[in-house]
């Protein structure tokens, strides 16, 4: 009888913890700063994650799919996901609160929930403004009560870890869509147009932050910056956002990044987005090898930095990009039944297909997961590349695990390129 009653307190404690929202904190001590999850250490080992079959872009959403199909394609994609060690993903609102709760009591993943704050454009009055303009009123006034309403939906949903806003934000004041494009090369330029437009940007993703965490005290908020592109305006207006999170594509490795996140912002550094494409401009054909090798250096930074390593310890962890291929993303529209093989922008620091004044990267091409044909039913397989098992075997790896050093980082990172990749021989 008594051995039946501990059971049975067991089990209703561990149902009571998974159906209760999560206390979600930045932490700093003598070590460095982290995240912890009812007071235990927290590493984001994440993942960008979308659903998007062959065939269809940005206007479809599982979301609007019957219960059934849902549970079956989060089966049959969280699963790997789970098995890879990914702990969180990104998801863009939108997603129903008890779908995140459902992820996270079936395959013990988190979601960081991420509102775009206008980054496409929004609507003013019922009439959709294409570009955002942060300086006016009414936008500003639209966006707070978004990111409010947002708050108040989801602050006790168990399986949210933390809230974003933005995904490169300070970027789309330049370009005049939602695809990737190459910079204006005048500083001046850049700079203009940063204190005209930028500036109003960052002091209502303040705004936007104070006000969710006086809804929810729980979840902390983050800003997603391109990479640090005004860093020091996030600096200046930034002060009640709790994480600096970039997208960053540098190579191999993230450089400086580190170092003057701590010096300029103090703020933990968080990679919403970081990763390579699987396609080789040069041979014109897909290429695992390349994609796993950035992948595992990328992470490896990730990892060297983070607290209690003896670095910069201010690193969170990171949400590589992304899970499997997008066939919408290059022309977004048109062509959505051909895996495009243009390259969309250049990056020198991806040196193995780079070539002075040609394009290297290939939007449709950055899944850990190459994509299948979608069946009678709507769904579709996922086959895993090369840097989904290089990343399952980094995510093993916990870097606050007691008895853990920059060393010993290390080692273990160069064990897993000597098994995944040749290129290392540069």
């Amino acid at each position: 009888m008594k051995s039946t009653f501990i059971a049975l307190f067991v089990f209703f404690f561990t149902l009571n913890s998974c159906a209760q929202s999560n206390n979600v904190a930045v932490v700093s001590n003598k070590q460095g700063v982290k995240l912890m999850v009812n007071g235990k250490d927290f590493f984001i080992n994440g993942m960008n994650w979308d659903y998007f079959p062959i065939g269809t872009n940005y206007e479809y959403s599982l979301w609007n799919q019957s219960e059934d199909f849902i549970e079956k394609a989060l089966a049959s994609e969280m699963s790997l996901l789970q098995k890879m060690g990914v702990n969180t993903i990104r998801v863009y609102a939108g997603i129903p609160p008890k779908w995140i709760t459902h992820i996270y009591k079936n395959y013990g993943i988190y979601t960081m929930l991420n509102h775009s704050f206008g980054r496409y454009g929004n609507t003013i009055n019922n009439q959709w403004i294409p570009v955002t303009d942060y300086r006016n009123p009414e936008t500003q006034k639209g966006l707070l009560s978004e990111v409010t309403k947002m708050a108040k939906t989801y602050k006790d949903t168990p399986g949210l870890l933390l809230f974003l806003l933005g995904n490169e934000n300070n970027y789309g004041l330049f370009w005049a869509g939602s695809e990737t494009e190459d910079f204006p090369d005048d500083e001046n330029q850049k700079r203009e147009m940063g204190e005209k437009r930028g500036r109003p940007m960052y002091k209502l993703f303040n705004q936007a932050a104070k006000l969710m965490k006086e809804i929810d005290k729980n979840h902390p908020v983050a800003v997603c910056n391109g990479d640090l592109l005004f860093a020091d305006m996030f600096a200046d207006e930034c002060k009640d956002v709790d994480i600096f999170g970039t997208n960053m594509y540098r190579g191999k490795s993230f450089t400086d990044a580190f170092l003057r996140v701590k010096n300029e912002i103090n703020k933990p550094i968080l990679f919403t987005e970081f990763g390579a494409d699987a396609f080789n401009a040069k041979t014109n054909s897909e290429d695992q090898k390349m994609q796993a090798y950035f992948m595992i250096e990328n992470w490896k930074e990730i990892y060297l930095n983070a607290a209690g390593l003896g670095n910069t310890n201010n690193s969170i962890g990171g949400f590589t990009f992304q899970f499997s291929d997008g066939w919408w993303k290059y022309g977004q529209t048109k062509n959505l039944e051909i895996h495009d093989k243009n390259a969309s922008w250049s990056s020198e620091g991806y040196h193995f297909d780079f070539t002075e004044g040609s394009k290297n990267m290939n939007e449709e091409w950055f899944g850990i997961c190459a994509k299948g044909a979608t069946n009678k039913d709507g769904f579709y397989q996922l086959k895993p590349r090369v840097a989904y098992y290089a990343i399952q075997e980094i995510h093993q790896l916990n870097p606050y695990k007691k008895g853990v050093t920059a060393k010993t980082v290390s080692n273990y990172f160069k064990n897993i390129q000597a098994k995944n990749t040749d290129l290392n021989k540069e």
